[in-house]
């Protein structure tokens, strides 16, 4: 089965208990079957709290990515860690992304289930068990491109111990990761100690050496100035490597970078690769824009410097319910912690829907959001405001990443509240 075959065919699960927020008279039926009823959120059952998706800003973000990448030449790999969602990693790549990113194994296996064809593993790998099934899935699949991070002598050693064990036939592609500076993630700190993991990787038979990369939202107090200078050590790392004729055995010469913050610098300073002794692959890993959201991401999105080369829309929302106002000046929501992301952010009113007549007002200036508890949310609430126990409250949330592992299966809904298909997820 090829992946739009694999993704259908998740339709055919079947809806109960372990969907939060999903209709309860829905138990028993497919989720292909809920989704062609195309219940309302608002009527059609639907528990509270309940994350959903825009149908509308998904399809802005996956279009706006693909123009920026196609306008300035760059392959793009999206981080699908993001969302491990494989409804998400076809729909990207049906938007002309050359594969997925991901960061652990359990992830490449997620995305191999579903028949994801690229992979970039932006992370070292040196587990034994893991490079064992890798192994097996190239020598399985022809068609099947893996690649790597490597960043040490002992790593070489333990992957080309790990291959040759299993018997594994085909060579695994690895790219040398330079860290960002010193007191950064992982990542080699010098060009000397790039060309001996290079030389390295050269001499062990079960590997190829097939370029460079690195995370540019690692470099200490990041700004335009210092996050272009790491770029261009990558670039330049690139180059000294091709002069050692390191590449010999790559049919390409990866150079990758690319979170979601400086991807406009990845643009700029990749567009400077110069000509190499292989074809460069110019390959962009942002993973975010799928969702974009209203706090962490909505500051820092390189478009706010670039507003001609598009935009993104924030596609969550979580929709809680007011359960008690035990002062004027408070409230509580039915969403905490395990429903709703914290780490870079509380959630954000956005809307207020009334229960006696459902209105929709804009979330007034002073309703905030000040603590989040397991299963509460604590308001601030501007006195004279007439919220009410009973209302419903769109929150915009900060951070997809930390958004989508605590939803299983996601609706999808129109901006009328009509909802046209379920995502889900795999964490």
């Amino acid at each position: 089965m090829d992946i739009d075959e694999r993704i259908a065919a998740l339709d055919a699960e079947r809806i109960d208990h372990r969907f939060k927020a999903l209709p309860p008279d829905a138990e028993g039926l497919t989720v292909g079957e809920l989704a062609a009823q195309r219940r309302s959120l608002f009527d059609g059952g639907f528990g509270t709290p309940l994350l959903v998706l825009s149908e509308e800003a998904l399809a802005h973000n996956l279009a706006a990515l693909e123009e920026y990448t196609d306008k300035y030449g760059l392959v793009f790999a999206p981080h699908g860690k993001t969302s491990m969602a494989p409804q998400l990693f076809a729909r990207q790549l049906a938007h002309g992304a050359w594969g997925i990113t991901l960061a652990v194994p359990h992830q490449v296996r997620v995305a191999r289930a579903f028949g994801v064809p690229r992979i970039f593993l932006a992370n070292e790998l040196v587990d034994a068990a893991a490079l064992r099934w890798i192994g097996a899935e190239l020598d399985a699949d022809p068609d099947f491109q893996l690649i790597t991070y490597v960043d040490s002598l002992r790593g070489v050693e333990l992957m080309d111990a790990a291959l040759r064990a299993a018997g594994v036939q085909r060579q695994l592609d690895v790219v040398v990761e330079l860290g960002a500076g010193q007191g950064a993630r992982t990542g080699v700190r010098t060009d000397r100690e790039a060309e001996a993991v290079a030389a390295a990787v050269s001499a062990a038979g079960t590997l190829r050496l097939v370029g460079v990369a690195g995370y540019e939202g690692e470099v200490p107090a990041a700004d335009p100035e210092r996050v272009r200078a790491y770029l261009r050590r990558l670039v330049a790392l690139a180059e000294t490597l091709d002069r050692a004729g390191r590449f010999a055995d790559a049919t390409e010469i990866v150079v990758s970078a690319g979170g979601s913050a400086w991807f406009d610098a990845v643009a700029e300073v990749f567009a400077e690769v110069p000509e190499l002794s292989r074809p460069a692959l110019r390959l962009l890993r942002s993973g975010a824009y799928v969702t974009h959201d209203d706090d962490h991401y909505r500051r820092i999105t390189p478009f706010n410097r670039v507003p001609d080369d598009g935009d993104l829309q924030p596609a969550f929302r979580l929709w809680a319910q007011v359960v008690s106002r035990p002062a004027p000046d408070q409230a509580f929501l039915n969403a905490g912690k395990r429903d709703a992301p914290y780490d870079l952010g509380l959630p954000t009113p956005r809307t207020v829907r009334s229960a006696r007549d459902g209105a929709v007002r804009t979330a007034p200036d002073g309703l905030e959001v000040v603590k989040l508890s397991d299963q509460h949310a604590w308001l601030r609430v501007p006195p004279e405001d007439g919220l009410e126990v009973g209302d419903w409250v769109a929150l915009g949330v900060s951070h997809p990443c930390t958004t989508f592992d605590k939803w299983v299966l996601i609706p999808v809904a129109r901006a009328d509240g009509t909802v046209t298909s379920y995502v889900r997820t795999f964490f």
